[in-house]
């Protein structure tokens, strides 16, 4: 089994670039594309600018049993229009590295969500990905998708 796992999704968005890389690239939006259940919130100040390497976002959220953990990640690369990478730097993984990749296309934008993720305490980590926590980051995925397609079209 291994002990960094992956998860990929790809979108098509009918919107122009600029719109969808705005969109994404802020901070402020992260609530409107996360289930009501995480209780996920930006407790960083409102950031109106642009994405820049070193931003540092903070959040709490409550993937277990509603139990609220803090969040902070980094915004560690960035190309704008093209690609931005966030990776953790507390919260509930030991290795969090989430690549969002922009390309236009004919009609709007292919978006692709690339997660590299490692679980801490080794073996018991492993078995909660089996039990619940893959099943729990395909569902927000899943969720954030439909969000998307409400919020700009198919």
């Amino acid at each position: 089994m291994p002990s960094v796992y992956l998860l990929q999704q790809t979108q098509f968005i009918p919107a122009p670039l600029e719109v969808v890389w705005d969109f994404f690239s802020n901070p402020n939006n992260l609530e409107r594309i996360t289930p009501a259940y995480m209780r996920f919130r930006v407790t960083s100040p409102p950031y109106e600018g642009r994405v820049y390497p070193g931003q540092m976002i903070t959040y709490t959220v409550c993937p277990i049993a509603r139990i609220p953990m803090e969040w902070v990640t980094e915004i560690t690369h960035v190309q704008q229009h093209d690609y931005f990478v966030d990776e953790q730097r507390v919260g509930p993984y030991r290795l969090w590295h989430h690549g969002h990749h922009f390309v236009e296309v004919p009609g709007g934008v292919q978006m692709q969500d690339t997660v590299h993720y490692r679980l801490p305490l080794g073996w018991l980590g492993r078995l909660a990905h089996v039990l619940f926590v893959r099943r729990q980051l395909e569902n927000i995925f899943a969720y954030r998708l439909r969000v998307v397609e409400d919020l700009f079209g198919k």
